[in-house]
């Protein structure tokens, strides 16, 4: 069996040190909120990037969504 081992992440360990007590189910929610509102703003950041970047309109994306843009695998 390998057993491949990797070190935690700056984030991994940060967190663990920040939590090493159990959490209320209340305080649990809020923090999984929050952690789910980080990746979220920085989801929309990109693409608003990207939207800048290719001086995308409302119309270009309306075409875009009434397009098929992936292929079929076969």
């Amino acid at each position: 069996m390998n057993d491949i081992k990797q070190p935690l992440s700056d984030v991994q360990l940060e967190i663990l040190k920040a939590f090493s007590h159990n959490l209320t189910d209340e305080e649990l929610k809020e923090f999984k909120e929050t952690i789910g509102k980080y990746f979220a703003d920085r989801a929309i950041q990109s693409a608003n990037k990207v939207w800048d970047e290719k001086g995308w309109t409302y119309e270009d994306v309306n075409s875009m969504l009434q397009t098929k843009m992936r292929k079929s695998k076969k």
